[in-house]
């Protein structure tokens, strides 16, 4: 039995008090409407209705149904309509991954232009390692993530956004010996130990920048993991090393400095991707809306990567995908 259907016919007549006139109110013809009336009257076995020469009007048992019945199709309403949301990804929860490495400010200005865009849908960010992203997200435990390029080993199944470049310099203690203007030259930090995040949270990036690193003549004499931008601060300041990260991260601590790199420097390329099979409905509109505050983030000076063609670096359209990309950095093997 529809129940919802024959309470909708149900009501029309209780409010018109008239099978004539609701029957009109619900386009249809009056005979089948008083069969649902009968119908609905026989499976709650009661009478809904007194129909007398002189009109109808509902019994103690329609006056009950009349109460209880509104709030049960506003019920079912709103749920179609919140389903309908959910499925244009209007509504509901979008799981995202987000590297430790991404400047809290970036993050907030992403959240809060999502919000604009789709102020239905709750976005809840976790911290993670490429790593972990990819693992989850094959998974299916996230919905999106921001991945580090490039990612080893390749991926599959996922879809994205092309991939950009935050502006990385070199984070260095407060009394280090002045340097000159402008950015500061790799091969100036001699051998100076680095400190960088472990390679296991992201190998493709992790051996791409010790490779340009070594390729631009800055061979360091230690490597000194953290698993944090916190962590990796605190060995700076307590003269460890020094350590590549992005303005914002220095920003926090006075007892550091951040000095820009020059434009063959490494880079660490980020995007978001998503699984290409029954991905959120949501995703792909926060992964264009992220990319659009990463590139203001960049300057907007060209930082956008573009995909490298060939058989590897192409999908089954022919399209690059967005770990496929020309990087500033160089493979340890190529230096």
């Amino acid at each position: 039995m529809d129940l919802l259907r024959h309470l909708r016919y149900f009501r029309a007549v209780a409010e018109e008090l008239h099978f004539g006139r609701a029957a009109q109110r619900l386009h249809m013809a009056q005979p089948p409407l008083s069969r649902s009336v009968r119908a609905l009257e026989e499976e709650l076995g009661a009478r809904l209705f007194d129909r007398t020469s002189r009109g109808v009007r509902l019994t103690a048992a329609g006056e009950t149904l009349l109460a209880e019945s509104g709030e049960l199709l506003a019920r079912t309403e709103r749920m179609r309509t919140l389903v309908a949301r959910a499925h244009r990804g209007e509504h509901g929860t979008l799981r995202i991954g987000v590297p430790p490495e991404l400047p809290g400010r970036v993050l907030a200005r992403m959240l809060t232009a999502f919000a604009v865009e789709a102020p239905g849908v709750q976005v809840e960010p976790r911290e993670l390692s490429t790593a972990e992203q990819v693992r989850l997200l094959a998974e299916r435990e996230l919905d999106a993530g921001l991945l580090q390029h490039p990612v080893e080993p390749e991926p599959a199944g996922l879809v994205g956004e092309p991939a950009t470049a935050l502006p990385l310099g070199v984070v260095l203690p407060r009394d280090s010996p002045p340097a000159g203007p402008g950015p500061l030259p790799l091969a100036s930090l001699g051998g100076s130990p680095l400190v960088i995040f472990p390679r296991q949270a992201a190998p493709g990036l992790y051996d791409a920048t010790l490779g340009a690193c070594r390729a631009q003549g800055w061979h360091p004499s230690r490597i000194v993991h953290a698993g944090s931008p916190e962590v990796m601060t605190g060995l700076v300041i307590a003269g460890r090393g020094v350590a590549l990260a992005h303005e914002a991260v220095a920003r926090k601590e006075p007892r550091v400095l951040w000095r820009p790199l020059g434009a063959d420097a490494p880079r660490w390329p980020v995007s978001f991707v998503r699984p290409a099979a029954a991905p959120h409905p949501a995703a792909r509109r926060l992964a264009a809306t992220a990319t659009a505050v990463l590139r203001a983030e960049a300057g907007g000076t060209g930082e956008c990567l573009t995909g490298r063609p060939g058989p590897k670096g192409a999908g089954t359209d022919g399209a690059p995908r967005p770990w496929d990309v020309v990087y500033a950095v160089r493979r340890p093997e190529e230096g």
